[in-house]
């Protein structure tokens, strides 16, 4: 599971030894390139916010043959290339060498050292030439997100695809495509989420840092990774696919980070007008065939910072039939979470919703079960929790400091600020408290979810999901983190939920970004917690 990065400035050994041959002279007659024949094209480069390349053009070698031309005996000359390149199979070479075209390719991606020990073998029917090859020096670094393009110069996924025409424009080749990513960040993102992934033995997971005020994805991971240098893919295709996108095309249930958005929708519609405005949790609630229970009951009414404090699956449940499904579905639409999310790349989940969504599903899906989004989702309804209540549409472009992106309101600003104060809360006493990164007041909110097996739930398969924001006084990105499937461990005392598994992910992955940011650390500046922590203090005392 240990994921091996690039600095994030520098390039990797292949692609410098790719480089290496621009220094080299070319082979006789490499004008004539297989551009000519195959139309393998020169893309424009990739970016990140800070000019840092992400992927970019180069003309590489290749060994092609026209056999009609060759003098030497093919089992022969097979051999001698083979002995060359290395790790090919003389007879599949030989097959090559016999084809009755005209001209085919033997080898791309060759060696600039092994071409010019081809070219010399002096066979009249070989040719070595050049074309252009897309390289990726920062290599697994983002793969997911900016993809490849294949031998052939084709965008075959992620960025790569979605922008194939524009990064093929030849009176745009010089006109390098600037992502919104910062390569420091996602190098934060990516190895915090690495290394926990492997101390909880997890089979994946994603990363998202999203600015709440332009939509602007700074980072975005899905794990494990692959190399685009080098995409070749191990699986069926499916999420056992190093390629799959946990971040922006997996579903999935996630969890009590659902409160949040009931409890402002409950704001929001007047359903909740007072933080002291209690809810029955005394009592599981049957549903169907079905209870609904807390993990750690309190076992009495409880307010509304409560309901969030406790994470009460009991209070939430009762809070959402109350705003009933049809309201509950208008919010869920106006944060995006019933279509697919709108980026920049083709790999976007569609939400899975239910058929009949009554009121057992109104209660369930309002602490995280019943509706499966990506972690992309999540994380752009969170930007409009926190940032004043404005929905912005993520983006992978950078935006310039005219671009002021159109967003549209969900939430009124006072429905936003006494989010911010709930999710400070859990964070400072409730279950997300490994979430917390000294000095840059974290908020957010913990979410466990069993995953779907066989028409029921697997117990022990968990997707733990930490989504918060900072700084909660003055929020300005949001952070999340997911983990599939992760496992207890000692230091855990055996738990594998959210506020064990991923909320540490988030507190380590603020502490390093909030400098690169500039978002200076404060001891003193912090959100006003006065109502919140008042009606924990006066239920508590009442009871």
């Amino acid at each position: 599971m240990v994921v091996g990065l690039a600095l994030f400035g520098g390039l990797t050994l292949l692609t410098g030894a790719r480089l290496a041959d621009l220094a080299l002279t070319d082979p006789a007659g490499s004008a004539q390139v297989v551009n000519q024949w195959q139309g393998v094209r020169p893309r424009a480069p990739i970016l990140d916010r800070n000019g840092v390349v992400l992927a970019q053009s180069f003309e590489a070698y290749y060994l092609a043959v026209r056999p009609h031309d060759l003098l030497s005996d093919p089992a022969q000359l097979s051999r001698q290339i083979a002995a060359i390149i290395g790790e090919r199979d003389p007879a599949d070479i030989e097959r090559k060498l016999r084809h009755e075209g005209k001209w085919r390719y033997v080898e791309r991606r060759v060696h600039p050292d092994d071409a010019m020990a081809l070219q010399a073998l002096g066979d009249p029917g070989l040719e070595i030439e050049r074309e252009w090859e897309r390289v990726y020096p920062n290599g697994t670094l983002a793969a997911h997100t900016i993809g490849y393009a294949n031998i052939d110069g084709k965008g075959a996924a992620g960025l790569e695809q979605q922008l194939d025409t524009r990064l093929l424009d030849p009176e745009r080749l010089e006109q390098p495509v600037s992502l919104s990513i910062d390569t420091r960040v996602q190098h934060a993102l990516v190895q915090e989420l690495a290394a926990q992934m492997q101390k909880h033995s997890a089979i994946g997971g994603s990363g998202i840092v999203m600015d709440v005020r332009t939509g602007e994805l700074i980072a975005m991971t899905s794990q494990p990774v692959f190399d685009p240098n080098s995409p070749d893919a191990t699986g069926s295709g499916g999420e056992d696919d190093v390629r799959f996108n946990r971040a922006t095309y997996g579903v999935y249930e996630l969890g009590s980070t659902f409160k949040a958005l009931t409890i402002a929708m409950a704001l929001e519609s007047g359903v909740v007008t007072s933080m002291a405005q209690g809810y029955d949790a005394s009592a599981p609630i049957k549903a169907g065939r079905f209870r609904i229970t807390d993990f750690h009951g309190e076992n009495r009414w409880l307010s509304v910072p409560e309901i969030f404090m406790y994470s009460s699956n009991i209070g939430t449940a009762r809070m959402a039939l109350e705003i009933g499904p049809e309201r509950q579905q208008k919010y869920l639409a106006s944060l995006g979470l019933l279509d697919k999310p709108v980026i920049e790349l083709a790999e976007r989940g569609m939400p899975l919703r239910p058929d009949n969504w009554g009121d057992i599903s109104t209660m369930t899906i309002g602490y995280g079960h019943g509706l499966a989004v990506t972690p992309l989702h999540l994380a752009a309804a969170y930007g409009a929790l926190v940032n004043g209540g404005i929905y912005y549409q993520p983006t992978l472009m950078k935006l310039g400091a005219d671009d002021k992106p159109k967003g549209r309101r969900v939430f009124s600003a006072e429905t936003s600020k006494k989010m911010n104060a709930l999710l400070r809360l859990v964070v400072m006493q409730g279950t997300g408290g490994n979430a917390e990164a000294e000095g840059y007041r974290v908020g957010g909110k913990t979410g466990t979810a069993e995953k779907p097996k066989n028409g029921g739930y697997a117990r022990r398969s968990l997707i733990t999901t930490f989504a918060g924001a900072f700084p909660m006084d003055n929020p300005r990105y949001v952070v999340l983190a997911m983990l599939d499937e992760p496992q207890g461990i000692k230091e855990t005392y055996g738990y594998a939920t959210a506020g064990w598994t991923a909320a540490p992910v988030v507190s380590r992955v603020v502490s390093r970004i909030a400098p690169i940011l500039d978002v200076a650390p404060s001891t003193t500046k912090d959100v006003d917690m006065a109502e919140v922590l008042a009606q924990v203090r006066d239920v508590k005392e009442a009871g």
